[in-house]
């Protein structure tokens, strides 16, 4: 079997995520001494990120494409925008709840100190490949390297997030609108993550209506629902007329990552981002509409 070695900036901004993630994650296990659940969400983040890079990197110098049971035009760049995502959230979430008012060893500071360090590389780095392998005008890719499909990972991996906020304690079971929000951000997910596997399996020409207009169709519809939650989840959490508070409680302040006010709070803000990336692939979507008309 040959190998293909070809160099250029997109392997080595693969070689280099590949080496941040691998360092970021050695580093935490080594010495950071991560003890609950949020800890090995972020080993997780970094884990994943490495074992898929390293696949991507294995298929393309062994010339695997044509062999892949995936379309190759959509499975690297998506999988590096889950990943730079992924990095991002680590970055975010590992000093928040392993730096924030830590009181432990200095040795067990500086290898957390360290990984948070690898982990905002690792997300430049594949910041860097997906910006390296997107779509330019004019230019003939596939479908996830265009601006609607990275805009649809951004959106399943947010909605991902509010699923991580709205479960640990469960914030939707307090009143039926706040059950609506939750069936909101599940039918969206649902079709937006069936969107990319229908990408990546090069399943689209399946469908028995055109593709184009079907996203067009969802990217209405889930601005509309995406308005909906955003407008109730904070009227019912946040005004107290509906049993909510609208002022942050004192003993939020000495609480461990983010009490469930903060929560409630970032549930209510990753809506409105949702609705925004919603709002932006509606309009590309329509644009491709028009465009294939």
């Amino acid at each position: 079997m040959a190998i293909v070695l070809k160099s250029s900036p997109l392997l080595w901004t693969r070689l280099a995520a590949l080496i941040f993630t691998c360092v970021a994650f050695s580093v935490a296990v080594h010495g950071g001494r991560l003890y609950h659940g949020t800890g090995d969400f972020c080993l997780f983040c970094w884990t994943f990120s490495f074992a898929g890079t390293l696949l991507v990197i294995l298929v393309e110098l062994f010339g695997l494409q044509t062999k892949a049971p995936v379309s190759w035009k959509n499975f690297p760049i998506t999988f590096a925008c889950y990943a730079a995502l992924l990095c991002l959230s680590a970055l975010i979430i590992f000093p928040l709840y392993f730096l924030k008012g830590s009181q432990g060893p200095s040795e067990v500071r500086d290898y957390r100190i360290v990984a948070t360090v690898f982990s905002f590389l690792a997300a430049v780095a594949y910041i860097s490949e997906v910006s390296i392998s997107k779509a330019r005008p004019g230019e003939v890719a596939g479908y996830m390297a265009t601006a609607p499909g990275l805009l649809k990972v951004c959106e399943t991996f947010v909605a991902c997030i509010i699923f991580v906020f709205i479960s640990d304690p469960v914030l939707y079971d307090r009143h039926d609108a706040l059950k609506y929000c939750m069936a909101v951000y599940c039918i969206c997910f649902i079709l937006s993550a069936a969107i990319i596997l229908l990408c990546i399996g090069e399943c689209t020409g399946c469908l028995p209506f055109p593709f184009a207009r079907f996203l067009s169709s969802y990217a209405m519809l889930a601005v509309i629902l995406y308005l909906s939650a955003t407008i109730i989840w904070p009227i019912f959490n946040f005004d107290p007329k509906n049993g909510g508070i609208n002022q942050r409680p004192y003993t939020c302040a000495n609480a461990m990552g983010l009490c469930v006010w903060d929560k409630l709070m970032a549930v209510a803000v990753l809506s409105g981002v949702n609705f925004i990336l919603y709002l932006i692939d509606l309009i590309y979507s329509t644009r491709l509409v028009f465009i294939s008309a």
